[in-house]
């Protein structure tokens, strides 16, 4: 690699690895570091989960020119995404731009880019680069709670873990587990693990609405979340045509849906007759992320495999003469060889420095991002896949071509003090439209076309008439954005000195002042 372009990525998964080909098509070259053995961030052998699989179908989440092996199925699972991952570089020739093993450990700025300190299995060394791109994802690290007697629980047998250190279901077998949590992943371990364990618990400190894949005949999750008219049926902060009759005078026939799906959704799942009806709108199933109800998993609460502790919490670990155990705030006591803590992640970026981070978020820790890339105020520097949502494949893709049109000087931003307010009307916007319960890094999942139109806009890119028009009412094709990979620039051949920065407001005269 030479020194004069050279851009660092850290993180392999899906927004590290449509970086890399991007970029490095369009002429810069590119390294990219992550700590795991192998590609694939979330999908990694070393993150996955028993019962993980993709949200959408094998035809909507996949990179715009690289579609899934036709011998998939149609829900592929995490080994089939990583495998999809490792075909992607392979297809590409990406190996030799791959750092794995490789674990960026610090990173600090200096006038010519940044240097980066990085950990091998050799030991510690240092890099540099002129752009760094921070590709680590809004899932990399755990949020691991911290519970009284956690130390005696241990001593006593017990296994205490967050969701990506439990990899294997057979883990369970025979054994008491207890899940913490009620979001995606901790439906998924539960159902994996209630056909093997003794006993599956489920501690919900609050109940989510949750949308079965296909809801009613010629509906299902896709036909919501990944049309336009789906996701216009979420208010977004600046309203469309339609989506301004959805939200003012068509308002009735926007709730008249969300009651019809709530219904439905209700009496498949059976909620009503398992007592696990969660309070709040049925829209709530987007927030930071969807709420897909896991297939089998209340069929087996209703069998009796597993049981949901609703409303509570967990307040303390230890042991008993029967074993380990915990406790919750209703003082229920329960037996627990196994305690899986299914409960998020942390949006930080730990390799900045704290002054960096700091530049970065707001008070309430917030990543102030323009279009959930460029940091405002920070030379640089650049995210990818901070747009996360049900169709991360593509918005991590398009996200790749606006950092590229960046870098190379083809953007047109608006004045710094203008992209200022834009990112704070947004955080405002998405505070108080989910009562502070998203994603720091990112809450984009019901409205991912919306961000898609918005980077495109910005690199003048109008998706024909007719595909827009079908968006509508049938999922998001990503073949139909592959006319922007396909799309050369002079630039690509000669890529710009990497110093973006955003327009400045004119200094006033002296004698203005």
């Amino acid at each position: 690699m030479t020194s004069g372009n050279r851009i660092a990525i850290v993180g392999a998964g899906i927004a590290g690895l449509a970086s890399a080909k991007v970029l490095s098509r369009e002429g810069f070259p590119v390294e990219v570091f992550d700590r795991a053995p192998d590609v694939g961030g979330v999908w990694s052998a070393t993150r996955r989960y028993p019962g993980l699989r993709t949200q959408n179908s094998r035809n909507t989440y996949h990179f715009s020119d690289f579609p899934m092996p036709e011998d998939y199925p149609r829900i592929p699972d995490g080994a089939q995404m990583q495998a999809y991952l490792e075909r992607y570089v392979q297809q590409f020739g990406l190996r030799e731009n791959l750092r794995l093993g490789t674990e960026v450990v610090a990173a600090d700025p200096v006038d010519s880019g940044w240097l980066l300190e990085i950990r091998d299995e050799t030991g510690i060394h240092r890099t540099s680069c002129d752009h760094l791109v921070v590709a680590n994802g809004v899932h990399s690290e755990p949020d691991m709670p911290e519970f009284r007697g956690a130390d005696k629980f241990q001593s006593a047998g017990g296994y205490l873990c967050h969701s990506t250190d439990f990899h294997d279901a057979e883990w369970a077998r025979g054994r008491n587990v207890v899940v913490v949590g009620y979001g995606q992943s901790a439906c998924d371990i539960a159902e994996a693990v209630s056909h093997v364990a003794a006993s599956t618990t489920v501690v919900a400190r609050r109940l989510l609405w949750k949308l079965p894949r296909k809801v009613a005949t010629g509906f299902d999750y896709e036909r919501l979340m990944l049309t336009r008219m789906g996701q216009a049926h979420f208010r977004y902060h600046q309203l469309g045509w339609f989506e301004r009759y959805l939200h003012g005078g068509g308002v009735s026939f926007r709730d008249s849906n969300f009651d019809l799906l709530r219904e439905l959704a209700t009496k498949q799942t059976r909620l009503r007759e398992l007592d696990l009806v969660p309070d709040g709108r049925f829209e709530e199933i987007a927030q930071s992320t969807f709420s897909l109800a896991t297939e089998g998993f209340f069929e087996q609460i209703r069998d009796g495999r597993i049981y949901v502790a609703r409303g509570t919490s967990i307040t303390e670990m230890g042991g008993t003469p029967q074993g380990p155990a915990v406790r919750l705030s209703t003082g229920e006591q329960l037996p627990a060889d196994i305690v899986v803590c299914a409960t998020g992640f942390q949006q930080r970026v730990p390799f900045l420095t704290p002054y960096i981070q700091r530049q970065l978020t707001d008070e309430a820790g917030n990543f102030r991002l323009f279009r959930h890339i460029l940091p405002v105020g920070v030379p640089n520097l650049s995210f990818a896949g901070y747009n996360s949502s049900n169709v991360a494949t593509l918005g991590a893709e398009i996200g790749a071509h606006w950092t590229a049109a960046l870098l190379q000087g083809r953007l047109t931003l608006p004045p710094a003090e203008d992209i200022s307010a834009q990112v704070d009307e947004r955080l405002q916007w998405i505070d108080a439209g989910t009562a502070g319960h998203h994603a720091h890094g990112t809450t984009i999942t019901p409205f991912a076309l919306r961000n898609i139109d918005e980077m495109l806009s910005d690199l003048r890119f109008r998706l024909p008439l007719r595909t827009r028009l079908s968006q509508w009412l049938r999922p998001v094709k990503p073949a139909s954005y592959r006319a922007l990979t396909e799309r050369r620039h002079p630039a690509a051949d000669n890529p710009a000195p990497l110093e973006p920065h955003f327009p400045q407001p004119e200094r006033p005269h002296a004698d203005h002042r």
